[in-house]
């Protein structure tokens, strides 16, 4: 079984094997209508056909495309970043540029040498590809190329910056009419932010709240947790109900990022004289999930549940708790010894009628 984050990123992988196939399948087949009946191509007097071109061409697509993905995902885009969203698509398409011209060049070697019947190395099939790379054609390919890179590496940003799935969601239209579905949320919110802010000043703070959110952003992942928004110093983190409750995947990530944060500790002090720490309360319940907006469009979840939320976290400062949780929601999980649970009571919310009964949540 795959991990959380071992999914997320074969989520993040597979759209590029797929827009690289896309384009050499459309390659391909725009190559047989401009040749027609031609048996070699006029620009290098090399052999051309279709039935042995068109597997390997889209099946190196594929792969490429599979190599580029890993390589993005998983080491690049990490590396640039710090980089602006403009430099980061420059930078790497120049990498990814010089590695086409070594697959475009690999793959002529490869095709000439089952054309011509002959070795890879052999002066015959090494003349064919000199011609090739000599010739306008080979950067007219590379070129073709270069822009479904770009394409591609366009695509993986703005999923990144619009929020895990959202893309694919737009894409599917699978919010395009509202529609309910019940979701377990958590609003986590920072301890004493007013004061720190004070403290630091904005623009200190302001990086203080980025290295924050990104301390978190690896727990969230690894336990499936979907970030809804940030609002200030603020994250709303939400699971679909099967991902929520299983494994206790929304309680473990409170945890995960209390773990994640006593890992970078020193760092936070030695860049801010301090270590933020942070309150959360969590629940669930239906809600109403759909596209809105004309000049921006973003999709949005509607329901008492987030206003309960929210409440239920804004009660952490009055219990002296860092973890709140309603019983409704944890009457649907299983959690072991580790888990020391303390009943509160009873609670009526700020501006409900209704109460709740709440629980903190602590590890031995």
């Amino acid at each position: 079984m795959l991990s959380p984050k071992h999914k997320r990123n074969l989520s993040r992988i597979i759209p590029f094997a797929l827009i690289w196939l896309f384009f050499g399948v459309i390659y391909s087949l725009l190559e047989k209508g401009i040749m027609a009946d031609l048996k070699v191509y006029p620009a290098t007097n090399t052999i051309y056909n279709f039935n042995e071109s068109f597997p390997l061409t889209t099946i190196g697509s594929f792969l490429v495309g599979l190599f580029i993905g890993t390589l993005e995902v998983v080491y690049l885009n990490r590396i640039f970043n710090r980089f602006n969203f403009g430099v980061k698509i420059f930078l790497k398409t120049i990498i990814y540029l010089i590695i086409i011209c070594v697959f475009l060049i690999s793959l002529s070697l490869i095709v000439n040498s089952r054309l011509l019947g002959d070795g890879v190395f052999t002066p015959l099939v090494l003349q064919s590809v000199e011609y090739f790379v000599r010739d306008f054609a080979f950067w007219s390919v590379a070129i073709y190329i270069g822009s479904i890179v770009l394409i591609s590496v366009f695509f993986l940003e703005v999923s990144d910056n619009l929020g895990q799935g959202v893309l694919k969601n737009f894409i599917r239209g699978k919010y395009h009419r509202p529609m309910q579905e019940s979701r377990i949320f958590m609003f986590l919110d920072m301890k004493s932010s007013t004061t720190i802010a004070e403290s630091l000043g904005h623009v200190t703070y302001f990086k203080l709240l980025k290295a924050y959110y990104a301390a978190m952003s690896e727990a969230i992942v690894k336990c499936s947790g979907e970030i809804y928004q940030y609002v200030g110093d603020e994250i709303v983190v939400s699971w679909s109900m099967k991902k929520g409750v299983k494994n206790n995947n929304c309680i473990r990530c409170f945890f995960e990022i209390k773990k994640e944060f006593a890992k970078r500790a020193a760092r936070f002090e030695r860049d801010f004289g301090l270590t933020p720490g942070f309150k959360a309360g969590i629940h669930y319940g239906k809600i109403t999930t759909g596209e809105i907006g004309d000049v921006k469009k973003e999709i949005l979840f509607t329901g008492d549940v987030l206003n309960t939320t929210a409440r239920i976290q804004n009660l952490c400062n009055e219990y002296s708790s860092e973890f709140l949780i309603s019983e409704k929601l944890l009457s649907l999980l299983k959690l072991d010894d580790n888990y020391k649970i303390t009943h509160l009571g009873e609670k009526k919310l700020r501006g409900k009628d209704l109460s709740v009964s709440l629980l903190e949540i602590s590890v031995d």
